[in-house]
């Protein structure tokens, strides 16, 4: 593998969030009254304030050396100024004047959280050692860093934040655009809805050590999403592949769906270098010690070093759950929508595409496409390509159609992004060129341009927060084909955040799609709070570039120096549309 697919197979194999193990004796039950872990009482977007890493450990010091972190000033950090919104006017025709934005007309409003990749941090089929032989390629964060201790308590400070801000400014519903397991486990996906849905959380397995003792490990209560918000779910890569990158039950190794439920550590070579070698059985990946304050790496190094298979304790609730499982899941909840957006017919034969209308009195149609690939495509390369099959083309094709023909703005959600990549060979994260592939990224391109209701395409997976503008192929005949192309960053790596999104009409009929970056608010000494310093100190060590993935390529992607964006995208619309809601939201 050259540097470029390294990186994007890291980033791809995406928050392999390792996990620790469970020897030993099993602790004692939760407690009666689990902790609530409040968030701060100051909540801010970055459009009031930002979050500045500082310049980086004074010496030498590794990811796993946690305990050096504060001796070398890892992980500092500080509040800078806030991050103004970039006004985009990269749709409209050449020479066009921007709109006012006096007189304007609130349509819609959400938020996107992506990339959780809630982490079982006992299981014993990690890939940490990777990260041990590749010490200085910034993939390290995705194979490990101490953010893998509370991808729990990330994910319920982000809840809590934006309870916080719909109380200000209330959201229409949310979206969750794919990755919310690490590795396809039974017990990462429970956790994961079980804290959208408020409920108690025990974030261990296993034999839960240090569940009464350690921080990441003890039982919390999640406070749990507004109820008057409803929430959808996109599937992701990780949420139906190992690690987001081997298909389970057609991949090269063929003992990989009991290596989830086993209490052997899991041994294989370094697909870093080479995927293909997960068949081999050279280095033991290592789990993280949930009885140790820090997590400390244990049962990792090289095969041959070791007497007998290292050992952990069995869970059967680290099951690797099918995609059909996986969407299933999302029927049981106690929040809305039951299913989150499946249907429960085509759940059961692993169709994880679907649409709604959010406000029945505004016409924007939310089309949720699972964009990722085929579990039995028997591929030996990362499963994290972008990839449609025959079904789901003609599917997207037809919501599209439909979106024109009934007068309604459109905006695409899925798990990968689009045009921001090379293509596969030459990207682990881009566009899969391979012939079970039903359209190459270019015909997709141009379907997308045929329909100008389309607003944008709202994705994850590469943990990024760039904005792209798909230019019209005609700018200046035909504007309104254009469309944009927004990404979310992870709430695993830095900078751990999520995006809201405001959706005006202008005076003059065009749109204002006001994009905003926030970060959760953590209080001081939670786990979320040790998170976020983790976070960063893995950033300062790996120095991975989250400003943007191809600064001078791309005239429409800016940079990001410290991988935030803010913005107001203005998109043109066709004329039939703009007198659809010329006559629905007249001026004045």
């Amino acid at each position: 593998m050259d540097d470029l697919s390294r990186r994007d197979f890291g980033a791809l194999f995406c928050a392999m969030t390792l996990t620790p193990l469970g020897w030993g004796r099993a602790e004692a039950a939760m407690p009666k009254a689990p902790k609530v872990h409040a968030i701060a009482s100051d909540v801010s977007t970055t459009a009031e304030r930002t979050i500045v890493p500082g310049a980086g450990p004074s010496g030498p010091v590794r990811l796993q050396d946690i305990a050096h972190y504060g001796k070398f000033g890892a992980g500092k950090w500080t509040w800078g100024a806030p991050l103004a919104h970039v006004r985009r006017t990269d749709l409209t025709a050449p020479g066009a004047v921007a709109p006012s934005t006096a007189g304007r007309r609130k349509l819609l409003s959400f938020f996107t959280i992506t990339d959780i990749h809630i982490t079982d941090k006992e299981a014993p089929n990690q890939g940490i050692y990777i990260q041990r032989m590749h010490p200085t390629t910034p993939v390290g964060t995705s194979l490990y860093s101490g953010v893998m201790l509370y991808t729990t308590h990330v994910l319920d400070a982000a809840v809590q934040t934006i309870n916080a801000l719909h109380r200000k400014t209330p959201f229409d519903f949310g979206l969750s655009l794919g990755d919310v397991c690490n590795s396809t486990q039974y017990n990462e996906l429970r956790w994961y809805i079980d804290v959208l849905d408020g409920k108690t959380i025990r974030p261990s397995s296993g034999a839960h050590l240090g569940a009464k003792t350690i921080d990441f490990q003890k039982p919390f209560k999640a406070v749990g999403l507004d109820a008057s918000i409803p929430w959808y779910q996109v599937l992701g890569n990780h949420d139906h592949f190992w690690l987001g990158s081997v298909s389970v039950d057609h991949g090269p190794r063929k003992d990989l769906r009991a290596s989830y439920v086993a209490d052997e550590v899991f041994a294989a070579g370094d697909v870093l270098a080479d995927p293909t070698r997960i068949r081999e059985r050279t280095f033991y990946m290592g789990v993280l010690d949930g009885s140790k304050p820090l997590g400390d790496v244990v049962h990792t190094g090289v095969a041959a070093d070791f007497d007998a298979p290292p050992k952990v304790a069995a869970d059967p609730d680290r099951r690797s759950l099918t995609r059909v499982e996986w969407m299933k899941e999302f029927f049981t909840t106690t929040s809305a929508p039951a299913g989150h957006g499946f249907d429960a017919a085509a759940a059961e034969k692993g169709f994880a595409c679907y649409s709604f209308v959010p406000k029945s009195d505004v016409p924007i149609k939310i089309i949720a496409l699972d964009d990722t690939q085929l579990d039995d495509d028997r591929s030996l390369d990362i499963h994290g390509h972008g990839f449609l099959d025959a079904e789901r083309w003609a599917w997207l094709k037809k919501e599209l159609a439909d979106g024109d023909a009934a007068g309604q703005l459109m905006i695409i959600a899925a798990h990968i992004p689009i045009g921001v990549e090379p293509t596969a060979p030459h990207s682990e994260m881009g566009w899969w060129m391979d012939p079970q592939n039903a359209v190459t990224l270019p015909d997709l391109v141009a379907e997308l341009h045929a329909h100008p209701n389309l607003l944008m395409w709202v994705a994850g997976h590469r943990h990024l927060n760039t904005v792209k503008a798909f230019v019209s192929p005609d700018p200046a005949g035909a504007p309104e084909k254009g469309f944009w192309h927004v990404e979310t960053s992870s709430l695993r790596d830095f900078p751990q955040q999520f995006r809201t999104f405001e959706i005006y009409v202008n005076a003059d009929q065009t749109i204002s799609i006001v994009t905003t970056n926030v970060d959760p608010a953590v209080a001081k000494g939670t786990p979320a709070a040790k998170s976020r310093d983790y976070a960063v100190a893995a950033q300062q060590i790996v120095k991975a570039d989250i400003r943007t993935a191809n600064p001078t390529e791309d005239p429409t992607i800016h940079l990001m120096p410290m991988g935030s964006y803010n913005a107001e995208l203005v998109k043109v619309l066709s004329p039939a549309m703009t007198a659809v809601l010329k006559a629905r939201y007249p001026a004045g």
